[in-house]
């Protein structure tokens, strides 16, 4: 019989107005990866803060080795031999590789003061154990997201942890890296630690998952060893329906040209980068994790400064210098980052959605707020954005519904010309599916939408035209009759040009 490293039993959590679990039945076996699978709402971030401490369960227990334990907080988890790496990263951006990596576990000596030489000295293996080539006391503000979510990996395995939780490890890091980490994980089961992994990347949960759990709506729908199962089971389960074909692309007429950016340079960030879009048209951009599409874009949209190149909308030039620029000529962008450069946190929901468009709600010096709430709430309904109220704080909704709201602050701004940047970065099927759907609806009112991502067979799926972006510079631009992986990951690495 295979042994069971951790169970929870009977888990049960409410929140005002929303029952958040309802009980759940949950195990994982030692030197196995358990794929959790669910739409995002489902349960699957409360579930796990639950067993690092961060909530308290209102009924259930939980039990390792079979022995039941109680777990009130992080601290406590980690002295049980639990690790978790967070979807959102948690690290201190002032502080250095070191003092992150042994950040609330600093070794002291028997004066009580920390032992910088230890530190030091396992900081310096571990990033050699890894192949990581930077500096123990480089700041972390320094470091891309990509780097800083492979420290945050090493952090939870240097714990020495028995049980890791890896809730959407990829979302920020390369192919390269991506490898690395499986091949990482491969050695974790070889010496018989658990692993509870959440990812919304069904090709990669098929890759590494011995067992797969579907919640939906709070609660356990099945769990089956994955070689059991395939794709379209595990979506259906997921959502409740079937989903036939996950990218709802449709013809549209295509006009004219809606944005023309012409040799857009910034230093050492990106160079004479030229492109347009269509009205009605899906482009997308395709790169490598630092290729400069996300900074081009940034630019682009008046939030970062740029040193030549101009931009036409409607065949009109148009001098952007901020964001209000921006909004005003009918261009917005949907940011990379929900977290920094997104959400307002300790706002509701409705204050979220209407913070772009706020000049149409306050004349005659008051806020009409009944107007406000009867716009947002039909923008709302439009989308699908579940919420227990529009009172409610943001920072409550699950990553699909945070996004779905940063979506409908811009459409309440009628824009003409959309820059979407990682549209669906960390949002499960069934909400990938929803803002496709937008996406799509969006065109067919003959406006334009610019798509980054790294998600290949998302750009495949959507796009009606690609730009790749190497080392700051477009390498290639290819149409639907081109379209295919192997060719975008040809221009994306720098090798069809040097063909």
């Amino acid at each position: 019989m295979d042994e069971i490293k951790m169970r929870v039993a009977g888990i049960e959590k409410s929140f005002p107005g929303v029952k958040a679990l309802s009980n759940i039945d949950f195990s994982v076996r030692k030197g196995t990866v358990h794929a959790l699978c669910g739409e995002n709402g489902a349960g699957k971030s409360t579930l796990m803060k639950i067993i690092m401490g961060l909530y308290k369960a209102d009924k259930g227990q939980i039990f390792i080795d079979e022995k039941p334990v109680d777990i009130r907080n992080p601290i406590q988890a980690r002295e049980k031999g639990i690790s978790m790496i967070a979807q959102e990263l948690n690290y201190v951006p002032e502080l250095s590789v070191e003092e992150n990596l042994f950040l609330g576990r600093l070794p002291v000596n028997k004066f009580g003061k920390v032992n910088w030489k230890q530190v030091r000295k396992e900081a310096q293996q571990f990033l050699r154990e890894e192949g990581l080539p930077y500096s123990p006391t480089q700041k972390l503000k320094t470091l891309t997201v990509s780097d800083i979510q492979m420290l945050e990996i090493i952090k939870a395995v240097t714990n020495n942890a028995q049980i890791i939780i890896m809730d959407e490890p990829t979302s920020s890091i390369t192919e390269r890296e991506v490898q690395q980490l499986f091949k990482k994980i491969e050695e974790l089961k070889a010496k018989g630690v658990a692993i509870i992994y959440i990812s919304h990347k069904m090709e990669e949960v098929f890759k590494i998952a011995d067992d797969i759990t579907v919640l939906r709506d709070g609660s356990v729908v099945s769990t089956d060893r994955a070689a059991d199962l395939d794709l379209d089971t595990v979506i259906s389960r997921m959502v409740g329906r079937k989903i036939s074909n996950v990218y709802p692309k449709e013809e549209v007429t295509i006009g004219e040209k809606a944005i023309e950016v012409e040799h857009y340079s910034q230093k050492g960030v990106f160079e004479d980068v030229s492109f347009y879009a269509r009205k009605g048209e899906i482009v997308g951009f395709a790169g490598l994790v630092g290729a400069g599409r996300t900074e081009t874009m940034r630019a682009v949209f008046g939030l970062d400064p740029h040193e030549s190149g101009n931009v036409k909308i409607d065949g009109q030039e148009v001098n952007i210098k901020s964001v209000a620029d921006s909004i005003h000529k009918g261009l917005i962008m949907l940011s990379e980052s929900r977290r920094d450069d997104g959400i307002v946190p300790v706002r509701s929901v409705q204050e979220n959605a209407s913070l772009a468009s706020l000049e149409r709600y306050i004349y005659g010096g008051y806020t009409h707020k009944k107007k406000e709430q009867t716009e947002v709430l039909e923008m709302f309904q439009k989308m699908n954005v579940k919420t227990p109220s529009m009172e409610t704080e943001i920072s409550k909704l699950s990553g699909g519904n945070q996004q779905k709201v940063l979506l409908a602050r811009w459409m309440l701004c009628n824009p003409e010309i959309m820059i979407l940047d990682e549209p669906t970065r960390g949002i499960d099927v069934g909400a990938k599916f929803e803002i496709y759907k937008l996406i799509t609806e969006i065109v067919k009112e003959n406006k334009a939408v610019i798509m980054v991502s790294s998600e290949l067979p998302e750009l495949l799926g959507m796009c009606d035209r690609i730009y790749i972006m190497c080392q700051g510079k477009i390498s290639g631009c290819i149409d639907k009759s081109e379209f295919s992986q192997e060719t975008i990951m040809m221009y994306a690495t720098g090798l069809r040009n040097q063909q």
